[in-house]
């Protein structure tokens, strides 16, 4: 599937630049802001959720008949790297440990999201009829649908994932290898090594939940809305310098593996026929223990918000190169 993902912007390059005269070729790096049921700050932004990302995009403008004079409307493709995450239990300056609104509940992840996608452009330019290396700048705007690969993991055990090597939160904020009040527990840490994969684990009840499947309960391919507006700047004839801000809804709750409510004790204690496997998914489903006492009630199941669906922005600095073709060769495709 993933190679699919691949071959579908490659193959669609491929044809434009078959169909057109121009073909431009761009790279993006920035950081993506993630926006879900995870969070500890009050505002729309948790500003302490900043990840990289990067992208290279296949850009052809639409001529005319006069060839000099760009389109206002074109199209592109992109593959894409995005990687959004979130922890809970990480600090935040001039925040207590104690004052963080859901240090107690704990949850954590890290998705690495592959994709592509396909853009319909709106080139804003100021003088229609003007060269675009002569008018130096413009805005555009954005809107496409695209297709990602991505499985959330977390960073749960210091080692293997194995319960002798899990992490315990204590009410300060420190990380430690022992259980809370234990005399002699050691401040160790965490690794930095997402080994868990969310997807593996049943972290929350409703449909499936309680089933001895065997397998992940949620795709790890995800469909998105990816909205964003810019501006461009010509350097030369060929080469420009833009800014983007883009924002990507998801028609899926699940980028964090989180949406509805805890599994109970009881659903995972049926999934899993070990007790070895019990405890592990218990601690992964509740890694600091403080979030549900494994019963369905008002205080203690919610998890997530279901109807709040997962989204990120992506703020990119991009450098691009305009490829010219033949001049004889004839647009197959104009407006």
């Amino acid at each position: 599937m993933i190679r699919l993902g691949i071959l579908f912007p490659a193959l669609l390059c491929a044809f434009l630049a078959h169909a057109q005269r121009h073909l431009e070729v761009g790279v993006q790096g920035g950081v993506t802001h993630y926006y879900g049921d995870l969070g500890n700050i009050d505002g729309p932004v948790q500003w302490n959720s900043a990840r990289p990302g990067m992208t290279i995009t296949f850009r052809d403008f639409l001529n005319n008949k006069k060839r000099y004079v760009t389109r206002s409307l074109t199209t592109e493709a992109r593959i894409s790297w995005f990687r959004i995450g979130y922890d809970e239990t990480a600090a935040l300056r001039h925040v207590e440990t104690t004052d963080l609104k859901n240090y107690r509940r704990g949850l954590s992840f890290r998705n690495d999201l592959i994709g592509a996608s396909g853009h319909l452009v709106l080139n804003a330019y100021r003088e229609p009829f003007t060269p675009l290396f002569q008018q130096r700048f413009f805005m555009y705007f954005h809107i496409g649908l695209g297709v990602y690969h991505g499985r959330p993991k977390a960073d749960l055990f210091n080692g293997d994932v194995d319960l002798a090597n899990r992490y315990y939160f204590w009410e300060d904020g420190t990380v430690l290898d022992a259980p809370r009040q234990t005399q002699g527990a050691n401040v160790i840490g965490r690794d930095g090594k997402y080994e868990t994969d969310l997807y593996s684990w049943q972290t929350e009840g409703g449909a499936g939940a309680g089933e001895n499947s065997g397998g992940p309960r949620f795709s790890p391919w995800h469909v998105a809305i990816p909205l964003g507006a810019g501006v461009r700047v010509m350097a030369t004839r060929q080469l420009s310098i833009g800014i983007e801000y883009c924002y990507l809804m998801f028609l899926t709750d699940m980028l964090d593996d989180v949406s509805d409510r805890y599994a109970t004790y009881d659903e995972i204690d049926a999934a899993y026929s070990t007790t070895g496997e019990q405890g592990l998914a218990r601690y992964i489903s509740d890694p600091t223990g403080w979030g549900t006492n494994g019963e369905i009630g008002i205080v203690t199941s919610q998890r997530g918000n279901p109807a709040l669906l997962d989204s990120f922005s992506f703020f990119s600095l991009e450098v691009s190169y305009k490829f010219k073709r033949s001049p004889a060769r004839r647009s197959y495709m104009s407006l």
